[in-house]
């Protein structure tokens, strides 16, 4: 069994209804995560006036679903002065994620996970092609969402090295990017919030590793930074891909225990690569 709380169903980018995911028998519990609302159009983004029916249509499952914990959540983007986890307090949890960093010329959120073109569109427009500016950023971003907003989950930590193909830009030895990685761990450390294990990059191949890369996964272990495992579906077949995988590098590492919201509460529970090892201390 495991759980799995990073989801994304037809109220925004994801394919399938809520009931598609029900029938996998491998999940103890789960939650959904669409895409929290924008204050400016988004294609993969949920509508306003979708909010409160995506809200009552997981609470009306969960109430009557016998074999699998429904939650509902949101995954919010940060973006300075218009939209942060604190603004959905309405939900069981957020995941805190970064899409956007500034804005390109014309006015329009600079996405640093979408198309390659684009990506680079932003790093000439708006960082004169440093790209060790664009980074930083980026991290400066997630610094300020987790210190001043933050979530109950952090999404994909590491994401926009999917723009970093081959290390077209640079290495992630590097001691600048290690060091802003470094600044961003000690950030967490004064927080409860939860760093996801995201398998989307690998399944997708737009990623050899995990977001966060194993050795980031390292400094968490040694910082105590508790983890959850997840898989950022936008289909019902991609809940537990690279689960196995996945946790079987994290007991390498020496993580024992992941996350888990169950009962109605977050709690440490042990796995290894055959899943949630519920019931064991």
């Amino acid at each position: 069994m495991w759980s799995n709380f990073h989801t994304h169903c037809s109220y925004c980018d994801g394919k399938g209804a809520f009931k598609d995911f029900l029938t996998s028998q491998s999940i103890k519990s789960l939650g959904f995560s669409s895409h929290a609302p924008l204050p400016f159009d988004c294609p993969w983004s949920m509508k306003e006036d979708n909010l409160e029916s995506y809200l009552q249509e997981i609470y009306r499952l969960a109430k009557v679903e016998k074999n699998i914990e429904l939650y509902a959540g949101l995954e919010v983007d940060y973006i300075p002065a218009l939209t942060s986890p604190h603004n959905f307090k309405q939900v069981d949890y957020t995941i805190g994620s970064i899409h956007f960093v500034d804005k390109l010329p014309n006015g329009s959120h600079w996405e640093i996970d979408g198309m390659h073109t684009l990506f680079l569109e932003g790093l000439k427009s708006i960082f004169n092609n440093k790209y060790r500016d664009a980074w930083s950023r980026y991290f400066e971003l997630t610094r300020e969402m987790i210190r001043n907003s933050p979530p109950t989950i952090l999404g994909h930590l590491d994401k926009m090295k999917i723009q970093n193909i081959e290390h077209k830009f640079f290495d992630e030895q590097e001691i600048w990017y290690r060091n802003e990685m470094k600044q961003t761990i000690d950030t967490l450390k004064r927080t409860d919030i939860i760093v996801e294990v995201n398998t989307r990059g690998i399944y997708q191949k737009k990623s050899v590793t995990t977001y966060p890369s194993p050795w980031v996964l390292v400094l968490l272990k040694a910082a105590g930074i508790p983890i959850t495992l997840s898989s950022d579906a936008h289909h019902p077949d991609q809940l537990i891909q690279e689960f196995p995988e996945t946790a079987q590098l994290l007991n390498k590492i020496g993580f024992k225990k992941l996350s888990i919201l169950t009962e109605g509460e977050w709690k440490e529970v042990n796995f290894n690569e055959n899943g949630l090892l519920l019931g064991r201390s």
